[in-house]
């Protein structure tokens, strides 16, 4: 991604970053985004909201600790969320995000079917979900990448694509801007 100039957003496990920190300063150093996929993986649905909370806190600090940002942007494990999740999230300042492309690459389809299922899906504003630890998605990465470009889409970390302020959620995940009646 550094010989196309594209920063991403990595969303992390804090057990990841205690395992591999030098790969997290890296990304980070590298001018990507290094956010927060909770410190175990658990289905956050299933936990109250102060063991949600502890999850995001405690991968918010290792994060900080080998990056020094703290991170702003949550993805749930598994995609698994609800009201009460991202209301949690909010209190502790914290945007859950989700997808709308996914390569399924965690599945270990060809790097093809990869590239094909990617470049076919995108739209305008789409945020694409790989694994770091995906077999084949170091192969797709550069013909993804050309797919997209030749279809005139550039790339940007999830933070310059998301809503921070007067929005609403569809039933999607998908932020919707909320209109502002001028009187």
């Amino acid at each position: 991604m550094e010989k196309d100039d594209i920063t991403a957003t990595f969303f992390v496990v804090g057990e990841w970053v205690d395992k591999y920190p030098e790969s997290v300063k890296a990304l980070s150093d590298a001018g990507h985004e290094v956010m927060n996929h909770s410190s175990t993986h658990p289905h956050m649905t299933e936990l109250s909201a102060d063991q949600m909370i502890a999850e995001v806190q405690d991968c918010n600090k290792k994060i900080e600790a080998v990056t020094g940002v703290c991170p702003t942007l949550f993805r749930p494990p598994y995609g698994d969320y609800n009201d009460t999740v991202v209301s949690t999230m909010r209190s502790i300042g914290m945007y859950t995000i989700q997808w709308d492309v996914d390569s399924l690459d965690w599945k270990d389809p060809p790097a093809c079917d990869i590239v094909s299922r990617v470049v076919n899906n995108a739209q305008n504003g789409s945020i694409i979900l790989f694994h770091n630890a995906a077999t084949n998605t170091p192969e797709a990465l550069p013909d993804v990448i050309k797919g997209l470009k030749e279809k005139g889409f550039t790339f940007q970390p999830v933070s310059k694509l998301i809503y921070k302020d007067n929005f609403t959620m569809d039933h999607t995940g998908k932020q919707i801007p909320s209109t502002v009646s001028v009187s």
